[in-house]
């Protein structure tokens, strides 16, 4: 289980003065050496980018070749203070990816090591602001969306998990998590069979796939609706990028107080540690290559996607 890593992070972000020192802090005492803290200041504010990685036996950063996974927490603010007191439905994302990397790095200390090398990133943000959004308002991001996920994607990433909280809309209807089909430059693929297997094992219950548009996979700020930011990771990475949507029955507003459920956060952060475990080993892909190159040659590139268009 990873309660207990849910409960001690949700304790040291649900703070006025959470900061990713502390959360560098707490990774460092279990010899995670290589943390690093980036802190972005934009027109609304600051916020402090988390970058851990915990090691596998034979990951890159031992000189190895084991694939890499990273496991993002994307969201707009953990908080919207002074407007709201408490930690916001919003930043269960940053929660879920940090569990599910303090997980992996308790049992690194303990000798279970992953094969490959899994970097967990996100960013602390206790004050965010506010934004408008339909049905339900969204946290705001102190910086440009895109100097925030520049600064958590790597280039070591072979394929990223982008977990959001995905509450503020009509269109999950359901308590718990949900996964997105796989995106990659551009493309909208097939939900991988893998994710859905491992999805069934960890919930003892039928997998749940959220319906993602053409306009969800492009940038921010070009004017058009996305559910919300849990892709935009795929407008910056190469690699193949699945959303793990945090989602509730009813439309929950993304700056709202009091809707975190730490069954539900226990049960997506130990989805995200079994996807770790399994890709790893290279016993779980995301994507089909064969089928994504036929594709490609198909139908040619659709990375103008991922730019802002013709403005």
């Amino acid at each position: 289980m990873v309660l207990r890593e849910v409960l001690d992070l949700f304790d040291l972000l649900d703070s006025p003065k959470a900061c990713g020192k502390d959360v560098a802090s707490l990774f460092s005492s279990l010899g995670m050496s290589k943390v690093e803290v980036e802190t972005l200041t934009g027109d609304k504010g600051k916020t402090d980018v988390v970058r851990i990685t915990v090691p596998g036996t034979h990951g890159k950063s031992e000189g190895g070749d084991a694939p890499t996974l990273g496991i993002l927490g994307t969201l707009g603010g953990i908080g919207a203070r002074p407007e709201l007191l408490g930690m916001v439905s919003d930043g269960d994302g940053a929660l879920v990816s940090l569990a599910a990397g303090l997980k992996l790095a308790r049992m690194h200390r303990k000798g279970d090591i992953c094969r490959g090398d899994v970097i967990v990133a996100t960013h602390v943000c206790p004050n965010a602001p506010t934004a408008p959004h339909e049905p339900t308002p969204f946290m705001g991001s102190p910086v440009n969306i895109f100097d925030q996920v520049r600064a958590e994607v790597s280039d070591e990433m072979d394929a990223i998990l982008s977990v959001d909280t995905t509450r503020g809309n009509r269109v999950i209807n359901h308590k718990g998590f949900a996964i997105s089909p796989t995106v990659k430059e551009g493309y909208i693929l097939r939900t991988s069979d893998d994710l859905l297997r491992i999805m069934e094992s960890v919930t003892g219950d039928l997998p749940v796939v959220f319906p993602i548009t053409t306009q969800d996979i492009t940038p921010y700020g070009n004017g058009v609706y996305h559910i919300n930011s849990i892709l935009q990771p795929s407008v910056i990475a190469d690699c193949p990028v699945v959303g793990v949507a945090i989602t509730a029955r009813a439309a929950v507003a993304g700056c709202a107080t009091g809707a975190s459920d730490p069954t539900c956060l226990e049960s997506v952060s130990r989805f995200c540690v079994e996807v770790a475990k399994a890709f790893a080993q290279g016993a779980c892909r995301l994507y089909d290559p064969v089928e994504f190159g036929r594709m490609k040659e198909l139908y040619g590139s659709m990375n103008h996607l991922r730019t802002k268009g013709r403005l």
